[in-house]
């Protein structure tokens, strides 16, 4: 039912979380990491700038060596790592907002340039994907890689624990799991990439099974009012397919019940299919935040209409630090620089002006 009471600019509790409003900043990659993965100078500059968003989720990061899968990306598996996301979480909190941290765990969308000893990338089967890796030596095309050993798919369980309890010491306020974009908890959970016979392959229950035992190794630290999981049905990025989506990530969506998470977020981009409509029925967590190239007026209608709880913006919180206000204001929006959204510095990161 449609509430007039509820705006962009209501609070909202999504578990343990508090939003002071349904403005979330999507966790985007802006490559300003160092070689070790631990963040750059100027990240707690540019998320404290962007603080007054009801909740900010962090750039994707890896959780262990094998998980990393672009240039200049961070991590959060060392003390270098915790110490330097520290800085920008209290960065954050100083300056009035909340934040969470985005685990990601790249799987085969990778290059054996970025992992250690030149290893190969790891997946849930060994399907190449189409596309390309940028690397410091250019373009190369994505490698074949290596299906994960049953004994071995624990150890990345236990590394998504790892980086969740050392998210907490670093400050964050919660954590989210990665489970879109063509990882590698996608890569298990579709068809497309999953041809295993054993226990984590074939029916949709078994492909569900990594990620929900990472959710279940997630929660044994800080329970599911501090987690939050990302998904996007049918995006099809980094080669990623489905026989039977509809199917499922109803049936992901039914079984993470039982976690009690803090909020599910879906971002959705061409699809014909309703899956706010037909996921947000299904999800018995907290809250439902909706994203995917949404708008000002598109966001307000999906949260007064009561189809989402908050509206998540990605490339306009990149130029319009301030995009709240600017939001509440109705004022313009500055246009985002795309040639420095990857490059090193803090040109295109932390220069864009407020109103």
């Amino acid at each position: 039912m449609p509430n007039k009471e509820i705006d962009l600019f209501s609070t909202l509790y999504a578990g343990a979380l508090h939003l002071k409003n349904r403005i979330v900043m999507a966790p985007m990659t802006r490559s300003r990491a160092d070689d070790q993965g631990v963040p750059g100078e100027h990240a707690a500059t540019y998320y404290a700038q962007r603080a007054s968003a009801g909740m900010i989720i962090s750039e994707g990061t890896y959780p262990c060596p094998m998980g990393k899968g672009y240039l200049r990306t961070p991590g959060m598996f060392t003390e270098e790592h915790v110490d330097a996301w520290a800085r920008v979480t209290d960065a954050v909190h100083a300056a009035g907002g909340s934040m969470v941290l985005q685990v990601m765990h790249a799987g085969r969308i990778s290059d054996p340039s970025f992992l250690p000893g030149g290893a190969t990338p790891v997946s849930a089967s060994a399907v190449r994907p189409e596309g390309q890796s940028f690397t410091q030596d250019g373009m190369k095309p994505h490698v074949t890689p290596r299906a994960l050993e049953v004994s071995e798919i624990q150890d990345v369980i236990e590394d998504f624990r790892v980086a969740t309890s050392l998210a907490f010491e670093a400050g964050f306020d919660g954590v989210e799991l990665h489970a879109a974009s063509g990882y590698l908890p996608e890569q298990f959970l579709c068809s497309g990439t999953n041809q295993r016979t054993d226990q984590y392959g074939g029916s949709v229950e078994n492909r569900a099974r990594f990620i929900l035992e990472i959710l279940e190794a997630m929660t044994s630290v800080r329970s599911g009012d501090y987690i939050g999981i990302k998904l996007a049905p049918e995006m099809g990025f980094n080669d990623i397919r489905d026989d039977n989506p509809q199917e499922t990530y109803g049936y992901l969506v039914e079984q993470l019940g039982y976690y009690r998470l803090a909020y599910l977020h879906v971002a959705l981009f061409g699809t014909e299919v309703d899956y706010h409509g037909l996921l947000r029925p299904k999800f018995k967590g907290d809250a439902y935040l909706a994203g995917g190239g949404l708008t000002r007026e598109t966001g307000e209608a999906l949260v007064r209409s009561g189809k989402a709880d908050a509206a998540v913006y990605g490339t306009p919180f990149i130029a319009n630090p301030d995009l709240v206000e600017r939001f509440r204001r109705n004022a313009p929006l500055a246009e985002a620089n795309r040639d420095t959204f990857y490059t090193p510095g803090p040109e295109g990161y932390i220069d864009y002006p407020t109103l």
